[in-house]
């Protein structure tokens, strides 16, 4: 399956199996478990770090990287064999806040938002910010490739895209950040 691909469609396929899963089916559960926890703790800190700066909000960042490891282990079996397990993992990430906050403007007016943030240097501060002011599909593709340090053909792959847009919407927002970080000098 395509990183970009819905994860719907490995959801229903998985939520059949589930059951099997975790029954221990032939080929013995116990390493595939500990694939998944190599996996987990290589991972969940960056992917939460580039839902962060997707997202611009670290609580719901939170609560998208766990959907998303969570669902990587319901699918471990097929997420594995992927060439970009992680790049699957913030795509999910993103579609899961894409769903939520869809969601929730649908049943609430938006309100003052809480934002709880740890206070990090004021470099980063400067970077952030300059960041959240980036549209969001060029938000997304200087996560992926800066951030997650992913490959031009995996970004393309991680958000259904060309190569091409990733390559334009990467070098015009590497311009805005460079434009606005020297002008905070």
């Amino acid at each position: 399956m395509p990183v970009g691909e819905d994860e719907g469609s490995a959801g229903d396929q998985a939520e059949g199996s589930a059951g099997g899963s975790a029954g221990g089916s032939a080929g013995g559960s116990a390493g595939a478990g500990e694939g998944f926890e190599a996996f987990y703790r290589a991972n969940v800190d960056r992917v939460y770090r580039a839902l962060a700066v997707t997202l611009r909000r670290d609580d719901l960042a939170r609560e998208a990287v766990d959907e998303a490891m969570a669902r990587a282990y319901a699918r471990w079996a097929v997420v594995r064999r992927l060439d970009n397990p992680a790049g699957w993992v913030f795509r999910v990430g993103l579609n899961w806040a894409t769903s939520w906050w869809r969601k929730i403007r649908r049943e609430r007016p938006p309100a003052g938002e809480d934002r709880r943030a740890v206070h990090p240097p004021d470099n980063a501060v400067a970077a952030r910010a300059a960041l959240a002011r980036l549209p969001a599909p060029q938000r997304a593709v200087v996560t992926c490739r800066i951030l997650l340090d992913l490959t031009t053909a995996e970004t393309a792959e991680t958000l259904g895209l060309n190569e091409g847009t990733v390559k334009s919407r990467l070098a015009r927002g590497l311009a805005a950040l460079r434009s606005a970080l020297s002008e905070k000098e």
